[in-house]
């Protein structure tokens, strides 16, 4: 039960909506129970011949008023309660988005985003209708149910407790029915999560499936998980269809009784016909909260199973987060200094990195080359910390990165990963992602120096351009120079570029490349490249190959070896050759 700590704050923020909903929902269930006595009235009236058209009007009258307020009482005590549940609907998905965002790296490579669009969407949706609709259900079962069995005993007692004889069947079958609903449920939820992230990942490859011809395999992909989520949902309903039965199958046998031991009152004037309608509609009445109680278990439980959903997310601590003296840092005027620094994904799994030393000062650029899967990439993503080294530390002016800030070290950095991602808005908001703040005058010159304005200028809207969902009307190379331009714009004093020139001509290559070095002297740019003329240029260039660094100097110091970097720089200045001509 501590997972519903996750509403409870949100509740007590619309307390007042709350207390004026309910209030005004004891009104309409309190209003409610005044209708049998008109209708007990006006049949002992009308039964015993002492009623007139006068009369007749001001009991019909009553009930109109009656009614008035109930609709008037329904539609405040709805937009009170059904309205603070769309409100604690709100605040869970903003707090559990915000949450999401604190989480590391790691996090989203085993977790799904189709499980994480589940609990964003369905679950929240089954807490708000449990939040909302369960508490006034509960109210009616409680109040109605109790007042309705009130007014049944001030009629007749006897007659009240042989229509609750069923009432210990009904509330044992509703305890046996409600656990078996908590954990079918879950198993509900967790299946539409993996639907979820089925139909999201053809959808997101559709133009692979399209081009291997595949959309038969892909169909039956989706129908196999839909086919899961189905005999779930069927196994959910078995249990539902009984519990329902069940509850109509008593309150069916409560009227039966009624009918027979009230009806033999009435026969022999034990009870007024008045008083054997008015319990009739009093067990009318009852009904509703009798199936309320089945409802609101039904929503409970399916609002309890997200809870624990949600709250399993809230739990999760992230990886990577400040310790709790971290300092604010905002300049690099020194170094960044890497110092016997290893990594591996999991611990006691094989290390990517392996005691890896450089010193990068202030202002210089340091080239990484290395063949493909030996942790370049790896080492990039170590600096924002986006993972944590396994052992040794990374610091900028001999501060332990794990010692700054999070938001002060990423506030410093302007990251190019190897696969940029481009958002679904325009152009603009996708080079200003990084600072909203900038004018015409440097989205211009960033686009220019990332060698992508002259292609913007040709698009109909310009810088307006909408891109579509993952930049999908753009090719891969102006997604890579998009992503460039939004690293330039942003000024920072520490540079990473993640094989910034790998989709693009030579001549465009090139061209980046001699605005990256303008910018050395000003900004420490660490620059991973399969192309090495990207490197040459550096400062220093190391090579790592299967985590380890096995070369380290300039250009013409490693080109006097017969190493990996010489063999690779030669050949690819081959190839170049040939393909010019």
């Amino acid at each position: 039960m501590k997972s519903l700590n996750v509403i409870i704050p949100y509740l007590k923020e619309n307390i007042l909506f709350i207390i004026t909903g309910l209030l005004c929902l004891v009104i309409v269930d309190f209003i409610q129970l005044f209708i049998p006595r008109i209708i007990k009235w006006t049949v002992d009236d009308i039964a015993a011949y002492q009623i007139d058209l006068h009369s007749l009007f001001r009991y019909a009258l009553y009930i109109v008023v009656s009614a008035l307020l109930i609709g008037i009482f329904r539609y405040i005590w709805r937009r009170c309660l059904l309205g603070m549940s769309r409100r604690v609907e709100e605040g869970l998905r903003n707090r559990l988005f915000e949450h999401i965002q604190t989480l590391s790296a790691s996090y989203f490579g085993e977790m799904k985003t189709g499980d994480l669009m589940a609990h964003a969407t369905n679950d929240i949706m089954h807490i708000r209708m449990a939040a909302g609709m369960g508490i006034v259900a509960l109210t009616d079962a409680l109040v109605l149910g109790t007042a309705a069995i009130g007014f049944m005993a001030y009629i007749n007692g006897a007659l009240t407790f042989f229509v609750l004889i069923p009432m210990p069947f009904l509330i044992f079958g509703t305890r046996f029915f409600s656990k078996q609903m908590h954990h079918r449920y879950g198993d509900v939820q967790s299946v539409f999560a993996d639907l979820t992230e089925t139909v999201r990942e053809h959808f997101a490859g559709i133009r692979t499936i399209k081009a291997c011809n595949m959309e038969k395999d892909a169909a039956s992909k989706v129908a196999a998980v839909s086919k899961k989520y189905i005999g779930k949902n069927l196994a959910l309903i078995r249990i539902v269809g009984s519990f329902f039965p069940m509850m109509v199958f008593f309150s069916s046998l409560s009227l039966a009784i009624v009918l027979y031991v009230g009806g033999k009152k009435t026969i022999v004037f034990d009870l007024t016909p008045g008083d054997f309608v008015a319990f009739i509609s009093y067990m009318g009445l009852l009904a509703w909260p009798m199936m309320a109680a089945g409802w609101v278990i039904n929503l409970i439980q399916r609002g309890k199973a997200s809870i624990d959903r949600i709250d399993k997310i809230f739990k999760t601590e992230p990886e990577i987060k400040d310790i709790q003296k971290a300092k604010a840092v905002n300049s690099l005027s020194e170094n960044i200094l890497i110092k016997n620094v290893s990594f591996s994904y999991k611990a006691g799994s094989q290390e990517i990195l392996s005691n890896i030393n450089i010193n990068l000062e202030n202002g210089k650029i340091l080239g990484i080359a290395g063949p493909p899967g030996s942790g370049k990439s790896t080492l990039l993503n170590l600096v924002p910390r986006l993972f944590d080294v396994s052992n040794g530390i990374i610091s900028l002016d001999g501060n332990d990165i794990r010692s700054i800030k999070i938001r002060n070290l990423r506030s410093m950095i302007s990251f190019v990963p190897q696969e940029p991602f481009i958002f679904s808005g325009t152009i603009r908001e996708n080079i200003c992602f990084g600072d909203r703040g900038n004018n015409d005058s440097e989205l211009i010159k960033a686009a220019t120096e990332a060698s992508i304005y002259n292609t913007i200028k040709l698009l109909p809207d310009g810088f307006e351009t909408l891109v579509g969902e993952k930049g999908v009307i753009l090719s891969g190379g102006q997604k890579q120079r998009i992503a460039l331009a939004r690293a330039f714009i942003c000024k920072k004093p520490i540079l990473l570029l993640d094989d910034p020139i790998s989709q693009v001509d030579v001549e465009t290559g090139n061209s980046i490349i001699n605005q990256i070095r303008k910018k050395a002297g000003r900004t420490s740019i660490m620059i991973v490249s399969h192309r090495l003329s990207a490197v040459s240029f550096a400062d220093q260039i190391i090579t790592i190959e299967k985590g380890l660094i096995t070369q380290s100097g300039t250009h013409s110091e490693l080109m006097k070896n017969d190493n990996f970097y010489a063999a690779a720089y030669r050949l690819q200045a081959l190839e170049e050759e040939l393909n010019a001509f």
